[in-house]
């Protein structure tokens, strides 16, 4: 195993430099809006930011304000 990761370190960086950005702003998404559950999933599970994606996109659309805006001219 040791071999694997020493003869292929560029894959490594690759998934680092793919997951963290994701990650980044799906904790940060969960943090704003108090999203406790999603924030220790995201924090604790690696899932090569398939988890964070789903969160960014499906889970963390902050809900429109209703009511009418009035224009004031």
């Amino acid at each position: 195993m040791e071999e694997l990761l020493t003869t292929n370190s560029w894959l490594i960086w690759l998934i680092l430099l793919w997951t963290l950005p994701w990650k980044g702003v799906a904790l940060w998404r969960a943090a704003r809006k108090n999203d406790l559950g999603w924030f220790i999933a995201i924090l604790i599970l690696n899932t090569l930011a398939i988890l964070e994606i789903v969160y960014i996109f499906a889970f963390s659309k902050r809900k429109k304000k209703g009511g009418t805006a009035s224009k004031q001219v």
